[in-house]
């Protein structure tokens, strides 16, 4: 359920109003993720290497409780859900987007991660879930690239990852994967503290898996 609520009775307040009506409110942040255990569990359970970056991205985010608001249409919404966006290609090999419902749950996450981007492979059809606070992604899994800073549009406002290739290497003189990520974010929705601490909270989360 999605309802708008008063800047003023909420921590966003000062926020709201230096940043609700800047030209360009968007700020970027990147880090390097290790994601060996990721890696790891993708191969031996045979789960989609993105679904399981979704799903960390999600079960970080519901523990920021700056990710349940968001400015929409000059005005602050409160959501009491979440969902992860996937970029699916479709089988006319174009791109549709689809939005997947975090849960805690890995298992039943993973049932309609799969679920919902067949549908809207074979639907060349977007799947949108209006009435949660979404986080969208776009990963470039086949290129080797160093960073990308996802595009403003004014229109939405949403959180939003990136990445492409993981990268094999050694730490501590052991083979590891690497990622890195770009995140952008509204600074009407957060500050800096709570984006790097997101990103804190993905990597905490990759590493219990």
């Amino acid at each position: 359920m999605v309802t708008e609520i008063d800047p003023k009775d909420t921590t966003r307040a000062f926020a709201f109003e230096a940043w609700m009506q800047a030209p360009m409110p968007m700020v970027t942040f990147f880090k390097t993720l290790n994601v060996t255990p990721l890696v790891n569990k993708s191969k031996r359970d045979g789960l989609k290497f993105n679904m399981l970056m979704c799903w960390c991205i999600g079960k970080a985010a519901s523990r920021v409780k700056e990710f349940y608001m968001l400015p929409v249409n000059g005005k602050l919404m409160k959501y009491d859900s979440l969902a992860v966006n996937t970029i699916v290609m479709n089988r006319t090999n174009e791109v549709s987007s689809c939005d997947v419902p975090f849960c805690e749950d890995l298992e039943r996450f993973n049932s309609e991660y799969i679920r919902l981007t067949e549908m809207v492979k074979e639907s060349c059809e977007n799947h949108d879930e209006t009435e949660k606070m979404v986080i969208g992604t776009s990963a470039l899994v086949q290129y080797d690239i160093d960073g990308a800073v996802g595009m403003y549009s004014g229109i939405f406002n949403n959180p939003f990852m990136i990445w492409a290739k993981y990268r094999r290497e050694h730490i501590d003189g052991f083979p590891s994967f690497t990622l890195k990520v770009s995140f952008q974010f509204h600074h009407t929705q957060m500050d800096g503290a709570h984006a790097a601490t997101f990103l804190g909270l993905i990597q905490e989360c990759i590493d219990k898996l």
